[in-house]
């Protein structure tokens, strides 16, 4: 069988086998293309899936990184409040008029502790002549305030508070003018 086309004018016979390659061919490209196609979605599919597990793990990475921190510093906070009482226990040694040399002695020790405090970036919560701040000192006691003095401001500290950048360690005790 024998299919008729023109040519500039001229009719030329194609065989009918020659069609039938045409189309075999023409159906196989159309089956590669799809599947080209197919195959690009699972790509992308995996990309999209890929790029999603590597911001769970960076953002898993963050959580731990946090977690691993707040471990440390609790542990840090933890140490400090149980060696605290050495300083009041320094503070207080001071306090008794010591002979010349013991209270040397004893404010070079008091100078190591402030020292190892800083290093572990620790400071001392000093609220004396400030508004009273619950967030940083426990009132134990009201006393009345002299002329000039405000109410609500701390007068006088009892135990010295710390902390730890923004974490409160120990609260300053103190007392506040009526």
């Amino acid at each position: 069988m024998e299919e008729n086309k023109k040519v500039e004018g001229e009719e030329i016979k194609e065989p009918a086998e020659k069609k039938s390659k045409k189309s075999a061919a023409a159906e196989k490209e159309e089956k590669l293309l799809k599947e080209i196609e197919a195959l690009k979605a699972e790509a992308a599919d995996f990309k999209d899936k890929w790029m999603r597990n590597v911001a769970e793990f960076d953002n898993y990475k963050k959580r731990n990184a946090k977690v691993w921190q707040d471990a440390y510093n609790e542990g840090i906070a933890s140490v400090i409040l149980k060696i605290l009482p050495v300083g009041d226990n320094l503070d207080w040694a001071l306090s008794l008029g010591l002979d010349e040399k013991t209270e040397q002695g004893i404010k070079g020790i008091r100078k190591k502790f402030d020292e190892t405090l800083q290093s572990l970036e620790i400071e001392e919560i000093n609220p004396v002549g400030k508004p009273f701040d619950p967030n940083e000192a426990e009132a134990v006691m009201q006393v009345e305030g002299a002329d000039g003095e405000e109410s609500d401001t701390v007068k006088q500290v009892f135990q010295k508070g710390y902390r730890k950048k923004e974490k409160v360690i120990r609260y300053a005790k103190v007392s506040v003018i009526k």
